[in-house]
């Protein structure tokens, strides 16, 4: 079962929420810096196009990427490790 801030209720909630703002100040990371991070991380995610069992993956410019190269040269298509939109 995982444990998300969302799942949390009540006192459990606030303690976590309590020591995310804390650990947050000791380290001085801001809620701007945060949310700028994070859009960062989604933006890479939807960059990638194509990706492996192994999280090797390639956005679909330049040239094909070795893990890719070695994939086709064994028989297996492109289409293969597209990532679907949205995934």
């Amino acid at each position: 079962m995982s444990t998300t801030i969302e799942q949390l209720e009540g006192e459990a909630r606030e303690r976590l929420i309590r020591w995310i703002r804390h650990r947050m100040d000791e380290f001085g990371i801001t809620l701007a810096a945060l949310g700028q991070s994070l859009d960062a991380d989604l933006e890479k995610q939807r960059a990638v196009s194509y990706r492996d069992a192994w999280g090797n993956t390639w956005n679909g410019s330049g040239n094909l990427p070795e893990w890719l190269q070695r994939a086709v040269a064994a028989g297996q298509t492109i289409e293969h490790f597209r990532r679907a939109e949205g995934a």
